[in-house]
């Protein structure tokens, strides 16, 4: 009787589990373009703060994509055959099946009030009902004719709101600025309340390379021989930022260095990142501070996959620690404003 008693509650279990899980309609499960049951329902607004949101809160849909606005309402992401599509925030998958018009599709529902749509996937990876967290792979990047594309857009209460308003398309970024979305009749006015917020490092234009990285090897000695940077991981295929705006100088497969880029910046400093899975500029690029310039990989002499980073001055290497701070993962503001005035890295 006692196992019986067992079986029962765990079948119970499953069935609240099951419900908890589905929890949307037949129609909320079949079309794309539907009002958000309770969105209004206590007030007629409400903001969301992208500023407050953290490295590990977002993530661009493609992150090796390259992406365009189409008519004011979709961006359109060209990339390679095979990529990962991935979760913009964190929340439950509302539809994913083939909708005529709009081919294999999934839309997210999070848990901000936004609602993002993903089209034209080769393949879906998640099914109604799943929870899904900012940066998972939910779908295979579709195409045909050797051209490879996602087509993703932003909704509110059913209705489309322009992309850029939320994600910069050129970096990637998240935008630093907090949203209202205010109820009018059947539409949704979306207004910016008040001025893009910027951290200092904006202010001063400057990235850590990788967020939320660790050091696995410090600048100095290392077995006999000189390491010449820092090694930081995160995890494989990870966005690695320019840290500074900036000329791209060398983008290719360099000894041991695996895939590395160089960029060259002002008074005479220069930026190296190598072991990169794929290189995402090329040489000539005029590169922005915060720009996804490449994705965190093994190549070259490298036992796990990480990000070796590299800063010289006038050619020389110096430690980075310098001017970076591993465990805040930001910039060293009084060094660097220093070397704005005088081109050298030291304290004032």
């Amino acid at each position: 009787m006692k196992i019986l008693h067992l079986l029962c509650i765990y079948v119970a279990l499953l069935v609240l589990t099951s419900a908890i899980k589905d929890e949307f309609t037949a129609i909320e499960r079949q079309q794309i373009q539907i009002e958000t049951p309770g969105l209004f329902e206590h007030s007629d607004a409400f903001t969301i703060d992208f500023a407050a949101y953290r490295t590990s809160d977002y993530s661009f849909p493609l992150p090796v994509g390259k992406a365009k606005v189409v008519d004011g309402s979709e961006m359109e992401i060209t990339t390679e055959k095979g990529d990962a599509v991935k979760a913009m925030f964190d929340g439950t998958v509302r539809l994913a099946r083939h909708v005529a018009g709009h081919g294999n599709a999934i839309v997210l529902r999070h848990d901000n009030g936004l609602e993002t749509v993903y089209e034209r996937n080769a393949e879906n990876m998640v099914k109604a009902g799943d929870r899904v967290k900012a940066g998972q792979t939910i779908a295979i990047v579709g195409g045909e004719k050797g051209r490879w594309a996602l087509t993703f857009y932003v909704m509110v209460n059913g209705g489309k709101i322009n992309p850029e308003i939320i994600v910069m398309p050129k970096s990637h970024r998240l935008t630093r600025r907090t949203l209202m979305f205010k109820k009018k009749g059947f539409a949704v006015e979306t207004t910016v309340v008040g001025a893009d917020k910027k951290t200092k490092e904006q202010d001063l234009a400057v990235f850590y390379p990788l967020p939320g990285a660790k050091v696995i090897s410090p600048y100095g000695r290392r077995g006999g021989r000189s390491h010449t940077g820092v090694d930081i991981k995160t995890r494989p295929n990870d966005n690695i930022l320019a840290a500074f705006d900036g000329v791209v100088t060398m983008s290719q497969q360099y000894a041991a260095y695996g895939n590395l880029i160089k960029i060259r910046h002002e008074r005479g400093l220069e930026t190296w990142y190598s072991h990169n899975s794929k290189n995402l500029v090329s040489v000539g690029d005029r590169v922005k501070a915060g720009q996804v310039i490449a994705l965190t990989g093994q190549t070259g002499r490298a036992s796990t996959a990480h990000l070796h980073f590299e800063l010289r001055l006038n050619g020389a290497a110096q430690n980075p620690s310098l001017l970076f701070d591993h465990v805040a993962h930001k910039v060293k503001e009084d060094v660097y404003e220093n070397f704005l005035k005088t081109g050298k890295l030291r304290k004032k």
